[in-house]
């Protein structure tokens, strides 16, 4: 069965949600048969590089909170995430754009590293005192050496701003389509839905649902036809 998430970087509830999921899913008796997908999704996808300002002053931007409520609110997060066993960095963070992220994670996903760089690129953003988006490039690209990719191609990647630009795009527009206007958004089977950093119980409840319901492949043919099998093929006899 595949899960696929659909999350950003920048986004601290997909960073905590990513953590519980992985907490049901390591319980799930049919872990090893499942395919974990990462989607991509932009909290900010009209932010141009180099645009980079400290989250409490987005916070209050965007939502029009107070900078004491935004400074509650971090303290909130690090609670929460310190209960799944996360470290996270409540002061002194700063906030970007993350689609250079998203064109790296879809070269790591072709190298079978993106669970990898997933989460080394949470653990820079949301632990890290070295901020993410200054001089991104160098710094993405020691971050993707360290989930075992190539460091030359790491950087021609993100050297060209159209590499895996249309993969970003694309995993967006199914998102829109699939009613996800925010993350994290978790779609089991291409049949069940879950949004939001939900608690450990319920993404258990999930996988034990989706597993439950999967439908057995129904065959539409008449009668026998030739075919080829574990045991080759049948040569016709005139």
């Amino acid at each position: 069965m595949r899960v696929e998430i659909w999350s950003d970087i920048a986004c601290p509830w997909c960073y905590v949600g990513k953590a519980r999921f992985e907490k049901a899913l390591d319980a799930f008796p049919h872990r090893d048969e499942i395919e974990v997908v990462h989607r991509s999704f932009e909290l900010d996808p009209k932010r141009a590089k180099g645009d980079n300002e400290s989250v409490l002053k987005m916070l209050t931007k965007k939502y029009g909170m107070s900078e004491a409520q935004a400074r509650a609110g971090e303290e909130n997060l690090g609670s929460l995430a310190a209960a799944v066993g996360l470290e996270y960095r409540t002061e002194g963070r700063d906030h970007g754009s993350t689609f250079d992220m998203h064109r790296l994670l879809h070269f790591a996903k072709e190298q079978g590293r993106q669970d990898e760089l997933l989460q080394i690129l949470y653990r820079a953003n949301f632990v890290e005192e070295r901020s993410l988006y200054v001089d991104a490039d160098a710094y993405l690209t020691e971050l993707a050496v360290e989930a075992g990719l190539d460091a030359d191609a790491a950087r021609e990647v993100l050297a060209d701003p159209d590499a895996y630009a249309d993969e970003v795009r694309a995993d967006e527009r199914e998102a829109a389509e699939l009613g996800a206007n925010g993350v994290p958004f978790f779609v089991l089977d291409r049949k069940y839905g879950v949004s939001g950093a939900q608690p450990v119980e319920t993404f258990g409840q999930a996988l034990e649902q989706a597993w439950g319901n999967r439908s057995p492949l129904k065959l539409i043919q008449d009668g026998d036809a030739d075919a080829c099998g574990p045991d080759g093929c049948a040569v016709p006899q005139h």
